[in-house]
């Protein structure tokens, strides 16, 4: 056969074959489905994934991460829309039982349609800081589904859009739960823990401190370094695990990012270790970050200065008094007869009767306990040393006062600071702070 006839049976098979197929009554898969049809897919999709897990899938939900720690929930999908679920909101990390449902919208999402443990963190009235106010932990009960990627499910939630990832869960992250909540008392601390902590920086070489004003409800605070005049600070969002805590960001030491900071029974400390000798460690102290010379207006030779603090009044809610000073406050009117109470605590510095707390009550009179002052000029603070009970130096401390008054009278001194907000009045707060103990008490300057 000629060249030129065989060209011409190839462009007829090739023509017959274009025909054909422009006439075949085949549709591409892609478009053998409508919308309904393929939402329905993946909604299958998405529940069989979920009930595909053994011990069900574990989330650990930032709902902000710029002003809010993580909060971990492990689920566990059961048939008929059921599901339990366990997280470590709060000390309650047994298991609880609800339902959800994959609905159909512009896409499909997981909703936990009754309530259950990820509820907290959508219910307004339940609000971790004060900017919070009505908006709760800015958390979502509906996930829009987005597919999956290495194993995991990835969503979005419904409220702001933010990626929620539930990976596999074991046996062991159920368990787990109940470390975490141990870890957040830890980090939280006790009535008798220090109020202040520090977050410490080794690079290897040098260490820098931070104070670390940290929100416990929140899981949520911020570093800022104690160099005179420096600017530097980061801000830490925190999740616990059953062995201490991570943090996002990563805390960036040099060229190295840690995220786990393990807790030391030991020391009371989470650290983060890194190599060449790099370490970040969140710490608790009994002393202030930053020391100020407020205590000065103490010292003997300066004008009167008196402050009060009275139970029942504005200055009972500042949240500068600590938890140890309610519960020794108690503990006074606890210990007195039936219709007595104490009614005030008031210090008087350079008065012309000398210096002295005065404790005055309902039902009885009033107690002076009268000190001197010396000053600790090295830690910035002041030790009221005791002088008498109402003028007779033999006395011993009223047994209903003792434990309150010691702290107020710690031999290490107590620290002085002037508060930048105002309480009920226009009155200056100041607070008195033990230096051994978590005791810190506010009082209007009077």
């Amino acid at each position: 056969m000629k060249i030129k006839s065989i060209y011409k049976y190839l462009v007829i098979a090739v023509i017959a074959v274009i025909m054909g197929a422009c006439t075949s009554t085949e549709v591409d898969p892609k478009f053998d489905q409508g919308p309904t049809e393929r939402l329905n897919a993946r909604k299958k999709e998405l529940n069989d994934l979920l009930l595909s897990s053994a011990e069900g899938w574990k989330a650990v939900y930032y709902t902000d991460s710029t002003q809010l720690g993580g909060f971990t929930h492990v689920f566990k999908f059961l048939p008929e829309g059921k599901v339990e679920m366990a997280s470590d909101f709060d000390d309650t990390t047994t298991k609880q039982t609800s339902q959800y449902e994959i609905q159909l919208g512009s896409t499909v999402s997981l909703v936990f349609t009754t309530q259950n443990r990820i509820h907290l963190l959508s219910d307004a009235a339940n609000f971790p800081t004060a900017a919070l106010l009505g908006k709760g932990y800015l958390g979502d009960f509906q996930f829009f589904y987005y597919g999956q990627e290495n194993g995991q499910i990835i969503f979005r939630t419904n409220r702001n859009g933010h990626e929620v990832r539930f990976v596999k869960a074991t046996d062991e992250d159920w368990t787990d739960l109940a470390g975490s909540a141990l870890m957040n008392n830890h980090i939280t601390g006790t009535a008798t823990s220090p109020l202040f902590r520090l977050i410490e920086i080794n690079d290897g070489t040098s260490v820098k401190q931070y104070e670390f004003n940290f929100n416990t409800n929140a899981r949520f605070g911020t570093a800022t370094s104690l160099i005179p005049n420096s600017n530097d600070s980061f801000n830490v969002a925190v999740a616990y695990t059953a062995e201490g805590a991570s943090v996002k960001p990563a805390v960036k030491v040099k060229d190295q990012k840690l995220t786990n900071f393990v807790y030391d029974a030991a020391t009371n400390n989470f650290v983060a270790t890194g190599t060449g000798g790099v370490t970040a460690t969140i710490k608790f102290t009994n002393t202030p970050p930053i020391l100020t010379d407020d205590y000065k207006m103490l010292l003997p030779g300066r004008p009167l200065a008196v402050f009060g603090y009275y139970p029942g009044d504005y200055i009972e809610d500042a949240s500068t008094n600590s938890v140890l000073f309610k519960q020794e406050l108690a503990k006074v009117d606890d210990l007195l007869p039936a219709g007595q109470a104490i009614s005030s605590i008031q210090i008087y510095m350079n008065h012309s009767l000398g210096n002295f707390i005065y404790y005055t009550f309902v039902g009885r009179g009033a107690i002076f306990h009268f000190v001197d002052v010396v000053e600790d000029a090295e830690g910035k603070k002041v030790i009221l040393k005791h002088k008498s009970w109402s003028g007779n130096t033999t006395a011993p401390a009223p047994p209903f006062l003792a434990a309150f008054d010691s702290h107020l009278t710690d031999p290490n001194g107590i620290y002085f600071k002037r508060e930048n907000f105002k309480i009920g009045y226009t009155n200056t707060v100041f607070t008195f702070t033990s230096s051994s103990s978590s005791f810190r008490m506010s009082a209007w300057e009077l």
